[in-house]
């Protein structure tokens, strides 16, 4: 069976992790990224795991671009069954020292952008009552931190507009499935060329993990519809860790995340910024946090494979309450 699914940002990062993993499990995939480069090395991926590819070059930002990017994938591949909104770009720097501009353009790209995407995918999707479309969150989603303003601001704007698509979709009984997969820190390229205000080198907030673990769970996701996906220990305490108290969140950002998100020993490895115009070349999906990343922990293992966590668990418990049976008659 034929399933087409659409990455925006997948000519690197999570996005580039993503397109790897779908292709290798059998979609046929749509790379949209506005670099030439890594689109084309990204669609020569997908061709050489056996399956087609289809370069678009976009800027999600632009709703016309998205839209013909969109009736592009339709007429070469197919109708699309599978939407991914992966594209992300940053700058790093308080926010009375960022210009206007550079936050406007952070905001429409990573929030507008999902916008432009949705609505692409549902207007081919809702007639024909089947579809999914993935929107890759944060746990900045959250929870606001120091030196990401703009990127809080869209990934909180993120949660609330696909709560009310999820609900609108559900009042009219449709079957087209819309999730959002909360991710950590991970080890991209974006942290090579975010545009950067800090004397040093960006990075992420630790703990970090490889893009692959990312890339599983949208994977994962997008063969088991769920409404919502936390990926990561470090996704779970903090969202949790803020219910609980925002205030304390407040100080311990305040005091451990503005160094916490610089790493000395990594400068000069910055690429240009991309946050306006694509950097040339082919830049993968890992940053220059390898020596520091982790491939896995027990809560994404969990997410990969929730069934057999599931069972384990009634397995588990079903044997404890043997056993206080048992203790219970021979008292």
């Amino acid at each position: 069976m034929t399933r087409v699914a659409v990455v925006t940002g997948g000519s690197a990062g999570l996005g580039r992790a993503t397109v790897r993993e779908l292709a290798a499990r059998g979609w046929d995939v749509a790379v949209l990224a506005r670099g030439r480069d890594g689109v084309d090395a990204a669609v020569a991926e997908v061709e050489a795991a056996g399956r087609r590819g289809l370069a678009l070059i976009a800027d999600v930002a632009d709703r016309q671009a998205v839209e013909a990017a969109a009736d592009s994938v339709e007429q070469e591949l197919g109708p699309i069954d599978l939407w991914v909104n992966c594209v992300m770009v940053g700058v790093f720097g308080r926010f009375t020292d960022t210009g206007p501009d550079d936050f406007e353009r952070a905001v429409d790209v990573n929030f507008l952008g999902f916008v432009n995407g949705t609505r692409a995918a549902l207007a081919r999707m809702v007639p024909r009552d089947r579809g999914h479309v993935i929107q890759v969150g944060s746990a900045l989603g959250f929870r606001g931190i120091p030196l990401q303003a703009a990127y809080c601001s869209a990934k909180h704007a993120i949660v609330g507009f696909t709560e009310s698509v999820v609900s609108e979709l559900t009042e009219q009984g449709s079957k087209v499935a819309v999730s959002r997969v909360d991710m950590p820190a991970l080890n991209t390229v974006q942290f090579n060329w975010v545009k950067s205000l800090l004397p040093h080198h960006p990075q992420p907030v630790a703990p970090i993990y490889q893009p692959e673990v990312g890339a599983r769970a949208i994977a994962v996701t997008a063969e088991q519809p769920r409404r919502r996906t936390w990926v990561g220990e470090s996704t779970v305490y903090t969202i949790l860790g803020n219910r609980v108290s925002g205030r304390f969140a407040d100080w311990y950002a305040a005091k451990t995340l503005v160094s916490g998100q610089q790493a000395e020993q990594k400068d000069g490895q910055s690429l240009p910024t991309n946050l306006h115009e694509p950097v040339p070349g082919d830049h993968g999906a890992h940053g220059v946090f390898d020596d520091s990343a982790h491939a896995w922990s027990p809560q994404t293992w969990w997410v990969e494979h929730r069934r057999l966590g599931n069972g384990i668990i009634g397995a588990a418990v079903g044997v404890a309450g043997a056993i206080a049976l048992a203790a219970g008659k021979r008292r």
